[in-house]
């Protein structure tokens, strides 16, 4: 516990501190309801403080050798890697995330950063061609200056990383608001680990508090110029509404109601196990997660079959015991939110041919069926381990299902011809569509992000460079120019 307690602090301009707000955000164990941690909340105060000592530190950072740079985020992987397991208990203890899961995102998070390391060398500018004679034109890459970044709760260390990392390589300052459930793993280690890299003071900050208490300050504040966040599309509205009102630009990733698709010539036992995973990864707690699993009615019988098999044998509860695939929920909220949603859809119509209990937090899956038309389950982000299984006719109709959401995030198709899987794919309005695999990816090579109202921006790869830079043109006549006046 008292790695709990020494991380769970403000991180302003190189020191550890106590918020000097009236009251504390108390950071539990989901499944053991054990109190890890209470953090005093910072106050509006403290967020101008964090956001000036970034301005300040920034313009030095953006002035080093990429070479510096580069030396600390190489530190900073080689902490992570050293680190890896303290990490993933910290993951289960505060997020409930079983083994397979805290292990998944420390892998994710370094693969992050390997790519930070080499974005620290990106060039910096280039050279164009200019109509007028004499004249060179000169097109530079330049940081934006600081990132305000607001993680979630359910994947806050690689998400945190995904900003924080590729945003000190290309020169910018940071200040980290994470979820009030993670404050530790979204915030604190972060935090630490670039601390014990070498990371000049002022250029990680890190704010534990809530907009109870600082309302839209974190957003507000006249020093960050990109917002970048990382929740559900009823938040992301409105940091998108308020950042604009700035001229803010912001990188929104947002919810997800994604489908996986079984076409009649798929791999049904490979698509059975994908389904499974991509429902079922941390409780179902993703925004990629499958909400919705779509199978050709020719295949249903069988697929249904071996699906429900495999999620009724998926064992429940403690998230530290390695075989548990299945821990708590983050929250009591969410964990009766759950078991209403469930006994109202089934008192709808809805068929459960797997049903599953609640314990404490600990919501065992569920495979609803027969859902009717209409039903508001078809077209929200289910964040649990409750999976919605739906028959189609031909691939139309498929199509028509998958795009009937006012998401856009990720999704999947499983077929035994790989390109019929891709004209599939370019049907789907998403961001993100994968042929034969899961649902849930992630590449930091490769632009990350949603249409519609599952986020705004990319991240990953070039997307993350043209988001946390800007351009800045200069032209040099070397002759004369000629003017009409």
């Amino acid at each position: 516990m008292s790695f709990f307690h020494e991380l769970a602090h403000q991180y302003i301009d190189g020191e550890w501190r106590t918020g000097s707000g009236s009251w504390d955000i108390i950071d539990f164990n989901p499944y053991s309801g054990e109190k890890l941690a209470a953090v005093t909340v910072a106050t509006a105060l403290e967020v101008d403080q964090a956001y000036r000592a970034a301005e300040r530190a920034q313009q030095e950072w953006a002035a080093t050798n990429p070479y510096e740079r580069r030396a600390v985020l190489e530190r900073a992987l080689r902490i992570t890697g050293e680190r890896a397991d303290e990490i993933a208990e910290a993951i289960i203890d505060e997020l409930g995330g079983t083994r397979l899961r805290a292990a998944y995102e420390v892998r994710g998070a370094s693969e992050v950063l390997h790519e930070a390391v080499r974005q620290s060398l990106r060039p910096t500018g280039r050279l164009l061609p200019a109509v007028s004679d004499g004249r060179e034109n000169r097109l530079y890459r330049l940081p934006v200056g600081v990132i305000g970044v607001i993680s979630a709760f359910n994947f806050p260390f690689l998400v945190g990383m995904k900003s924080v990392a590729p945003a000190l390589a290309l020169g910018n300052a940071v200040v980290v608001k994470p979820h009030q459930s993670a404050p530790v793993v979204g915030g604190g280690l972060i935090a630490r680990i670039f601390e014990d890299a070498g990371l000049p003071a002022g250029l990680l900050n890190v704010l534990i508090t809530d907009s109870a208490e600082i309302g839209d300050a974190f957003i507000e504040h006249p020093v960050p110029k990109v917002i970048s966040f990382s929740g559900s599309d009823r938040v992301g509205r409105h940091i998108a509404a308020t950042a604009a009102g700035f001229f803010k630009r912001t990188i929104l990733e947002l919810s997800g109601n994604s489908a996986l698709v079984v076409l009649e010539d798929a791999d049904i036992d490979y698509a059975v196990r994908a389904a499974v995973f991509s429902r079922f990864l941390y409780q179902g707690q993703v925004s990629m997660a499958a909400n919705r699993i779509l199978v050709d009615r020719s295949v249903a019988a069988e697929f249904t079959e071996r699906f429900t098999a495999e999620v009724a044998a998926l064992k429940s509860g403690d998230p530290r015991d390695p075989e548990t695939r299945i821990g708590p929920v983050f929250n009591a909220f969410q964990a009766d939110a759950l078991t209403a949603l469930v006994d109202r859809a089934v008192a709808d119509g809805a068929t459960a041919l797997v049903r599953g209990r609640t314990r404490g937090n600990v919501v065992e899956p569920t495979v609803l069926t027969d859902l009717p038309d209409g039903s508001p389950l078809l077209t929200q982000e289910i964040l649990g381990p409750v999976a919605l299984l739906m028959t189609f006719d031909g691939e139309d109709e498929a199509v028509t299902i998958v795009n009937d959401s006012p998401y856009g995030l990720s999704g999947a198709v499983h077929t035994g011809d790989a390109e019929r899987g891709v004209r599939f794919a370019q049907r789907i309005v998403s961001g993100m569509f994968h042929v034969n695999d899961s649902t849930v990816q992630d590449d930091p090579l490769v632009a990350f992000g949603g249409e519609k109202t599952s986020g705004m921006g990319r991240r990953n790869g070039e997307a993350v460079v043209e988001a946390f830079t800007t351009q800045k043109w200069m032209s040099i006549q070397h002759g004369r120019s000629v003017f009409p006046f």
